[in-house]
């Protein structure tokens, strides 16, 4: 609440007077589950299951609100699980970092839960592209657009791309479920026809390109963190 809301504010209250544009970095987790094949769109119904959840979307109403009430050029992007090199693989960090370092390692890759909740990963240069495009264009503002591929990969799935050794994959109770979206894909089609902007980066050669920037800090002895 502190960053999200209230820092929010401070920026939107500093950039008033300039009329500066305004980018809110939202998360695909205010949304709900997806439940068609086209996958969650901007006007996909909003489950804030966790309060880190609901603090972006109250920083989002309030960024809109700031367009509607004064006509600051804002816009909210909700990028979904974006992925790359210098993601923390400890702690709370991303799946894909977690992943790999644990099987560089050589170490036990944990699964929460079945594994069969999906995640929509889109990587960290196409995200990129993605918030500098949002935040320039005209068209963009007083608009929520979500960024992804379009695809979904389970768990399970991810881990097999990671960890060739399936003995090396378990399964271990799911420490926060009610906060778990099970089914996490993007509709991506509205920020192609507003951008014209669409991911390049194949989950494939994502991966391939964190693993080899990992082994190679490994290999020279600097910590991952």
């Amino acid at each position: 609440i502190r960053v999200n809301l209230i820092g929010t504010f401070n920026v939107l209250e500093a950039a008033r007077p300039g009329r500066a544009r305004v980018l809110f970095m939202s998360t695909c987790m205010v949304y709900d589950r997806a439940t068609t094949p086209e996958g969650i769109g901007e006007d996909h119904p909003t489950k804030p299951a966790s309060p880190y959840a609901a603090s972006k979307l109250s920083g989002e109403a309030l960024t809109l609100s700031y367009f509607h009430a004064y006509g600051l050029p804002t816009t909210v992007v909700r990028p979904f699980n974006t992925y790359g090199p210098f993601q923390r693989s400890v702690g709370e960090g991303g799946v894909v970092a977690i992943f790999t370092r644990l099987s560089l390692a050589g170490e036990t890759l944990r699964i929460y839960g079945d594994g069969t909740q999906t995640r929509d990963l889109l990587y960290a240069t196409d995200c990129a592209r993605f918030v500098c495009d949002a935040l320039l264009s005209d068209a963009a503002t007083g608009r929520i657009l979500n960024a992804g591929t379009g695809a979904d990969v389970s768990v399970n799935d991810l881990a097999a791309a990671v960890e060739p050794d399936p003995a090396r994959i378990v399964h271990v109770e799911h420490i926060h479920p009610q906060s778990e979206i099970a089914v996490l894909r993007c509709d991506p089609r509205e920020a192609e026809r507003v951008l014209g902007w669409r991911p390049e980066v194949t989950l494939e050669d994502g991966l391939g390109r964190v693993r080899a920037w990992m082994a190679e800090r490994m290999a020279a002895g600097i910590p991952i963190k």
